[in-house]
């Protein structure tokens, strides 16, 4: 059985490991027992900041912090990071501040919490922003390492991570993870299955399940929806010929809609979007809420035969 974990954890532990950097600071609202900056705060309680229940003024401090010349981590639920996106836009994106969001608790797998509580149209909010990074990492240890290169970046940024565990993919694979560059998990000729967060490792089931049918799937973890790795996208049109996004997200606006933008403008090939058909969640267990919300492995391999047949 493959070793779990929650992407969560992997930023707990990316703060841990930056906090020899005597300009890297944390900003809570009062969540960060459940986005796992707690660890950092117990360690370093002089260098983070409780905002509380006010993510728009977190927002701002953060930016304050930026513009002073320090690195600032701030983090809450990504439902509710959306309730400060006038300061990201305003306060962090337009003066170009490195200011580092993480949404916790993004999309459906959430799971019990509700629909209140899902976000489905975080990485398309982001997405929309000049200047900032998007990514959502697929395991804990893509999500320490893509963290990490934040404090090195100039610009903002808006990650995304769960709270449930997934499959470590990346143990022993550091070295390939680089933001803006995609990661191919498998290689077919067949189509190929671009993920991201949880359904990375769905898509990797996918594949199995496809190979078993005689169809040869590529897939491609691509954590990073901006700067989107369109070099890649163009290789896989050429080597595939057909393509499948899958997200635990809006297909508006989110990595369906970036590759979707890509194809349509440069290198065509057909493609078919998994993910949230413009409707809210519910209330159900995780591993539920993706066969209830029709994203789960069995609908990505009917859209990869469906994309196969739509082919030239």
């Amino acid at each position: 059985m493959s070793k779990m974990g929650a992407t969560r954890d992997g930023y707990g532990e990316a703060l841990l490991q930056l906090a020899s950097n005597p300009k890297v600071v944390v900003l809570e609202a009062d969540l960060g027992k459940s986005t796992k900056s707690l660890h950092f705060r117990k360690a370093h309680p002089e260098r983070t900041v409780s905002c509380g229940i006010g993510e728009q003024n977190m927002l701002l401090v953060g930016a304050g912090l930026a513009a002073s010349g320090f690195i600032p981590f701030a983090s809450t639920f990504a439902i509710f990071t959306e309730r400060a996106f006038e300061q990201m836009r305003n306060g962090v994106a337009r003066p170009n501040l490195p200011v580092h969001v993480c949404g916790s608790h993004g999309g459906t797998h959430t799971g019990t919490d509700g629909s209140s509580a899902q976000s489905i149209e975080d990485l398309a909010i982001y997405r929309t922003l000049p200047n900032v990074i998007v990514m959502h990492p697929s395991d804990t240890v893509s999500t320490r390492e893509l963290t990490i290169q934040l404090a090195a970046s100039s610009s903002p940024s808006y990650t995304r991570t769960a709270r449930n565990k997934t499959p470590v993919l990346y143990e022993g694979r550091e070295e390939e993870i680089k933001i803006g560059k995609g990661i191919k998990l498998r290689e077919g000729s067949d189509v190929a299955i671009i993920a991201c967060g949880v359904m990375v490792s769905q898509s990797l089931k996918a594949a199995e399940a496809l190979e078993a049918e005689g169809i040869r799937a590529t897939v491609v973890d691509m954590h990073t929806l901006k700067p989107l790795d369109a070099d890649l996208i163009n290789e896989l049109v050429s080597t595939c010929g057909a393509l499948v996004t899958a997200e635990d997200h809006n297909i508006i606006g989110g990595l369906g809609g970036a590759v979707a933008e890509h194809v349509v403008s440069n290198t065509f090939a057909p493609l078919e979007r998994i993910g949230v058909h413009d409707r809210f969640g519910e209330s159900g267990q995780a591993d539920e809420m993706l066969d209830v919300m029709r994203i789960s492995t069995p609908y990505i391999v009917a859209a990869a035969k469906r994309a196969i047949a739509r082919k030239p």
